[in-house]
């Protein structure tokens, strides 16, 4: 298969996933654009971002237009990752590629680990 194919399957399963679960964009694309595409880890974290904003705001329109957005509290969650995300975006270039990886590797995998346990039972009003 050609990188042009792989791209294109790489991206339609990132878009399923956006668009189907919400989310998982970037577990998906760095590995895929990293061991597909063959862009270094740096490179790969850097399109991530770009795919998984666009792709958001494409999925953003339609619940938006069913009315459900959360708008303040996605606003504040943006606000309060913006100033972080642009530091460690700013380390990341000073990092070893291996180091990125691991990284990366080990925040999805506590993720998932996370997801998989139970949601804790709502408060009751008592």
């Amino acid at each position: 298969m050609t990188a042009l194919i792989l791209a294109l399957v790489a991206g339609a399963v990132v878009g399923l996933a956006l668009g189907g679960l919400g989310g998982g964009g970037s577990v998906l694309a760095v590995p895929a654009l990293t061991y597909l595409i063959g862009m270094t880890p740096a490179e790969a974290i850097t399109a991530s971002l770009i795919i998984v904003a666009l792709t958001s705001i494409t999925a953003l329109t339609g619940h938006a237009r069913d009315g459900n957005v959360a708008w303040r509290t996605g606003l504040l969650f943006a606000a309060a990752g913006i100033v972080p995300a642009m530091l460690t975006g700013t380390a990341a270039g000073h990092l070893p590629q291996a180091g990125l990886t691991i990284a990366f590797a080990a925040v999805a995998a506590l993720a998932a680990l996370r997801m998989l346990r139970p949601a804790p039972a709502p408060a009751t009003g008592e």
